[in-house]
């Protein structure tokens, strides 16, 4: 049985297309040929002097009113995130959803929140990957920038599921995850801010 000793050796063997790079606030740096390999020959996306931590999916305030402020409401067919700020308003986000068969629709609370979280893989995704790959998953990835859940992260529920960065930016608005919403590192950031822990979360298929 092979266990990974660190993210980059896990995310090389299984072929993920996981966030790697500088971010927002450091400087960017020469890139490796494995961060090339991870963008699979797209052009890294900068922003000034830095590594790009945008969305391509600007946020922008919009007219939304089924729901009262404080709430989180994620629309997966669209792929959007809307954060109700009241006055018949929403604070709109793109955001990057589940592949097909991970999807999942609910209401639950924020329990929790982390600035550059570590990432536990939850159990059923370590027994998927060893069945379909045959490698085993690390039992935990320590915080930072290689880290699958990027700049922050806000836990729903008692689900295995999250609302969090990523330093992929031209992920958001696709179907690529095993079920968390994903966001911008800037995008997850400015949410991060706003939403408390209790804030309702409500998805829809």
């Amino acid at each position: 049985m092979k266990i990974f000793r660190t993210a980059s050796a896990m995310i090389l063997a299984l072929g993920l297309a996981l966030p790697l790079g500088a971010t927002a606030t450091k400087p960017a740096m020469a890139e490796s040929s494995f961060a090339k390999f991870l963008r699979g020959g797209r052009e890294p996306i900068r922003h000034g002097n830095y590594r790009s931590d945008k969305s391509p999916v600007p946020r922008k305030t919009v007219r939304f009113d089924q729901y009262p402020p404080n709430t989180i409401f994620i629309d997966t067919a669209e792929r959007r995130l809307y954060y109700t700020i009241g006055n018949g308003k929403a604070i709109r986000y793109g955001v990057g959803v589940g592949r097909d068969g991970f999807r999942w629709s609910g209401s639950h609370k924020i329990t929790r929140k982390a600035e550059w979280p570590g990432w536990t893989p939850p159990a059923v995704m370590r027994a998927r990957v060893k069945r379909q790959t045959g490698k085993t998953l690390p039992a935990y990835v320590p915080g930072g920038e290689d880290n699958p859940l990027g700049a922050r992260a806000l836990y729903i529920g008692s689900t295995i599921y999250r609302i969090h960065g990523t330093n992929q930016p031209w992920t958001i608005g696709k179907a690529m995850s095993s079920g968390c919403i994903r966001m911008a590192n800037e995008d997850v950031i400015d949410l991060y801010q706003r939403a408390n822990v209790g804030t309702r979360v409500v998805v829809r298929q």
